[in-house]
């Protein structure tokens, strides 16, 4: 196994540029004294990006159990994501690395490239059934880290009363022009035509990928003529009225909030809020975000990835793959599936098994499976300064700051800038 080169880890911490002042003091990473066991017992340190599940929950009580059937105690602790990603890079230099990370998919090139992390050759992990473009989020230079738990991603939520009253067909929306058309159509009717998340953080890039990939627009080319129509289609939304100014501070949560109103035909979001989309006092559907020509556009993926850090008692591991195996078998990932509502499993075999029971999430398992990491074509750790920049040429833009063509001619020049 690699070992963690302390000086590397520093120079990323520096260049992450993220405080780690004020967080919780790092559990006693597996690399000291007072947790290093043999695999034959004791206590094994777990990380994950999900403080809303407490102990009670139904999260912790599967991690706990996954340490059970492997003959040890779980320490879990539970951070926001960024938060996780700064004590990660920390223990690593400190020598404390817990034994298993849960990283939020785009986090896993960050740790990967201080060589804290170990890839799934070296742990002897196949990962031939997941497909592959869920699994290519944590591939850096031909090399695997992780493995992912499951993946959620983002569709058209529809207002089912809305279209009936405007006798529009959700099926009939299969492209960029019959989507306009269709809020045009809403909005003449009275009502309000689509809301989603265009925040100046991370999730105002994830809500606006599927348009941009829909374009036929690539990561490393902000200003391309594909690129500069996607900017001009929720910019043309927003100065029409068939999409509302709050898009430009709306997080995926109040962008949720704004659909459940029942003004909205459409709302972009996620798996997620499947549960809550059954709730609601409106009936819903869902579509595939929609290609410019036709066909559904890549979606991000979202969701997270199981991963193993370098430990100084390499004896830990046997016992790690044990844990790292009860979350990724096919049984443990339609178990993870229903405890997040939902995580789509990443293998074939795990999403036959959840159409078995829930057979009304099909539409999300064909999502998923046209959708794209974030950080792949090999961008890695480039991934977070091109996405900066990307989200600020939609906040210039939407505001009417800049035109779609000169906020992404600004982002590319910024984003050459801080990827060379």
């Amino acid at each position: 196994m690699r070992r963690t080169s302390r000086t590397r880890v520093v120079g990323v911490l520096g260049v992450a540029a993220l405080s780690v002042a004020g967080l919780a003091a790092c559990s006693s990473g597996s690399g000291s004294d007072d947790t290093a066991t043999d695999a034959g017992g004791g206590t094994y340190t777990w990380w994950d990006p999900y403080p809303q599940h407490d102990e009670s929950s139904d999260w912790a009580k599967r991690v706990q159990t996954c340490g059970e059937d492997a003959g040890v105690t779980i320490e879990r602790t539970a951070y926001d994501t960024t938060a996780l990603t700064n004590q990660a890079l920390l223990s690593a230099q400190e020598g404390t690395s817990p034994d298993v990370i849960l990283l939020d998919n785009p986090a896993v090139s960050t740790l990967a490239d201080t060589g804290m992390l170990t890839t799934t050759e070296e742990f002897g992990f196949d990962t031939s059934a997941i497909d592959p473009n869920l699994i290519a989020a944590g591939e850096i230079d031909g090399d695997t880290y992780g493995i992912p738990i499951g993946a959620n991603t983002l569709a058209l939520y529809y207002n089912k009363t809305i279209l009936d009253e405007a006798g529009i067909d959700p099926a009939t929306i299969t492209d960029w022009d019959s989507l306009t058309a269709a809020l045009q159509t809403v909005t003449a009717a009275g009502h309000k035509g689509i809301t989603f998340a265009g925040i100046g953080t991370e999730e105002g890039s994830f809500q606006f990928l599927p348009w941009f990939w829909g374009a036929g627009a690539d990561l490393t080319e902000l200003d391309s003529d594909a690129a500069v129509s996607a900017l001009d289609l929720w910019t043309g939304w927003v100065n029409d009225g068939l999409a509302p100014n709050s898009v430009i501070q709306n997080s995926q949560n109040t962008t949720w909030e704004e659909f459940l109103t029942g003004d909205f035909a459409f709302g972009e979001n996620g798996t997620w809020q499947v549960n809550s989309a059954a709730e609601a006092d409106f009936p819903t559907g869902i579509i595939q975000i929609p290609a410019k020509d036709g066909g559904a556009a890549p979606a991000p993926t979202g969701g997270e990835f199981i991963t193993v850090p370098v430990q100084k008692d390499t004896a830990r591991y046997d016992t790690t793959k044990k844990i790292v195996e009860c979350m990724t078998s096919t049984e443990g990932m339609v178990e993870t599936a229903t405890t997040f509502a939902y995580y789509i499993p990443p293998t074939a075999e795990g999403q036959a098994a959840l159409l078995a029971d829930n057979p009304d999430l099909a539409p999300w398992v064909d999502a998923v499976k046209a959708a794209k990491g974030r950080t792949s074509d090999n961008l890695g750790t480039a991934y977070p300064k091109i996405s900066e920049q990307l989200w600020s040429a939609v906040q210039n833009s939407l505001s009417g700051a800049a035109s779609p063509a000169d906020a992404l001619a600004t982002a590319q020049e910024a984003a050459v800038a801080a990827t060379s």
